[in-house]
């Protein structure tokens, strides 16, 4: 192959217990990117739509991830990126990590297939760090991956993927405001009460367990945080309102996806996926910020060839 187009998805990080160690893959929304092989050596980005983003390789998240792939193999020839923007930046649901994720599987693909997509998260941490300040992998993981996973550790790099329950939606609402990751973060206290560590360590263990098991009760109940949270609401308006609407019409748990602004909503069955919509959406009407809903199924594939 000389050209290749993809479809880069979506992804909610944290999931409420799982700050920075755990994501999921969404299956509706995400961008597209376009890869071709050139006489060039090195990379160029030649086209960009939906952002205003720096064509310059060396400041651009996909051109950066994409640096780094290929700045150890010996290459007599280079590669031209188009990028689509679907996803906004700064909502909250990956952007950067699309852009990130999908340059080094496409340019993979390109080349044979040398990394495998596990291998692959390393270097889209290097794009992603130009977007938030540090390397993470909680969104380009699961958006290279699949499903759900848990980063359990980062040195060495350990990502174990989680296949999502038949049944389980998430709904996302993001309204058109945008929280810088870096202000997201600086709400942040260093340290944690003992006995909240305590909490959200119990919650953790009970979302995996209940991933693994397609026990939806217990992920109803591990999706609480009592260490970000807390902190971070205050930055998206009527969050609690959303929240509490979301459960009463049968979410199993309702957060803050990523950094925010998005409100994320996990739930079993497309019907009460679709009801949690519309009343996160009625809810949200009554402000004065314009904002889209998404229904997804988890993607347990990843970024793929379209």
């Amino acid at each position: 192959m000389t050209t290749i187009k993809i479809f880069c998805p979506a992804t909610i990080a944290n999931l409420n217990c799982g700050f920075d160690v755990m994501g999921l893959c969404l299956e509706t929304i995400g961008d597209e990117m376009i890869f071709r092989k050139s006489a060039v050596k090195g990379i160029q980005i030649t086209k960009i739509t939906g952002a205003n983003l720096p064509f310059e390789a060396t400041k651009n998240v996909a051109g950066v991830a994409a640096l780094a792939l290929i700045e150890n193999l010996d290459l007599d020839f280079g590669f031209e990126i188009e990028i689509h923007k679907k996803i906004k930046a700064g909502s909250g649901i990956g952007s950067s990590s699309a852009s990130a994720a999908g340059a080094v599987f496409g340019i993979n693909e390109l080349l044979g297939n040398p990394f495998s997509r596990n291998q692959l998260v390393y270097f889209a941490m290097k794009g992603e760090a130009i977007a938030s300040g540090s390397e993470h992998a909680d969104n380009v993981a699961p958006c290279l991956l699949g499903g759900f996973t848990l980063i359990r550790g980062y040195n060495p790099l350990d990502v174990i993927k989680i296949d999502a329950p038949n049944e389980l939606y998430a709904v996302v609402l993001h309204p058109h405001i945008e929280i810088k990751t870096a202000d997201a973060r600086a709400v942040l206290e260093p340290t944690i009460p003992f006995q909240n560590a305590i909490t959200q360590w119990g919650n953790l263990g009970g979302l995996i367990s209940g991933l693994y098991t397609n026990d939806y009760e217990l992920i109803s109940r591990s999706l609480q945080d009592v260490v970000i949270e807390p902190f971070r609401k205050h930055l998206i308006p009527n969050f609690d309102d959303v929240k509490n609407i979301a459960i009463q019409n049968g979410a199993l748990g309702s957060g803050i996806s990523g950094a925010g602004p998005s409100i994320f909503a996990l739930c079993k069955g497309e019907n009460t996926a679709n009801k949690v919509a519309s009343a996160m959406r009625e809810t949200y009407l009554k402000t004065n910020i314009s904002f889209d809903v998404y229904i997804s199924k988890i993607n347990d594939e990843g970024v793929k060839i379209i």
